[in-house]
């Protein structure tokens, strides 16, 4: 998502067009599939990463239903996951940022199961399957880091599920901020200044709200000195407040 010029990565990551990406000069190395691979390990997935152009906002990276064939790593932007049901109605699974790993939940089943859609000019590593499944072979450390990352999707997913469960809109949009939040953090950007590549209407679909719910729950964060809004740009004014609204179940202060 797009971030105040002080907060980006250097272009070299950003631009695949102009700049020769590679695996072991990313970055992103410690947040993505690479994480415990040593650097000969690493050519070998770099071999066999295929990475093309950037999309714009609003294309697709895969669509759902489409045959399952690869994995995909953002590399620059973000993208949604969308699930279309048959009653024509679209449910936000998730937003995804740099480093992070899209296009699992097609594994089992032989179809992706959602659309991935940029938010904005976003760039991804596209994994092949079948090459991927040949190197498992000979790089336990990397069906290691594979299970680690599904591992940690599931958790994810399971305490979003929580958060939806029973809340208050004000708990659903403060967890919501403070999950981003401290996901930008890990990755090197502001954590107090975001700037919101979703739309409301993304955010109230993915939080299960109305539309209004969000627009007034974000106007009483506002109003409550907790956030500075302007259009898209959050600034986190009072992070222990924040917390304290949210649904986490920790004690301790929050770290962002």
């Amino acid at each position: 998502m797009p971030l105040p010029k002080e907060h980006r990565m250097p272009e070299t990551v950003v631009d695949i067009t102009s700049v020769k990406a590679s695996c072991q000069r990313c970055s992103l190395r410690q947040l993505c599939l690479p994480q415990e691979l040593d650097n000969v390990d690493v050519a070998k997935l770099d071999d066999l990463v295929e990475r093309h152009n950037p999309l714009q906002r609003g294309e697709y990276l895969f669509r759902q239903a489409d045959q399952y064939k690869s994995l995909f790593a953002i590399r620059s932007g973000s993208f949604k996951t969308q699930h279309l049901h048959k009653d024509g109605t679209e449910s936000i699974l998730g937003f995804h940022l740099p480093g992070e790993i899209i296009g699992l939940a097609g594994l089992g089943s032989g179809e992706y199961q959602a659309s991935a859609i940029a938010l904005e000019r976003a760039t991804a590593c596209e994994l092949p399957m079948g090459r991927l499944h040949e190197l498992v072979k000979v790089l336990p450390s990397l069906n290691h880091q594979l299970y680690k990352v599904m591992g940690c999707r599931i958790s994810e997913d399971q305490e979003m599920l929580m958060v939806l469960r029973d809340n208050s809109a004000q708990e659903r949009l403060a967890s919501f901020i403070l999950n981003l939040a401290q996901r930008l953090k890990r990755r090197g950007f502001s954590s107090v200044n975001l700037i919101l590549s979703m739309t409301r209407q993304d955010i109230a679909n993915f939080l299960g709200l109305t539309l209004e719910t969000v627009s007034r729950t974000f106007a009483k964060l506002e109003k409550d000195c907790v956030l500075k809004i302007d259009r898209r740009n959050i600034q986190i004014l009072d992070k222990q407040r924040l917390f304290k609204l949210s649904s986490a179940s920790c004690d301790d202060p929050i770290n962002i």
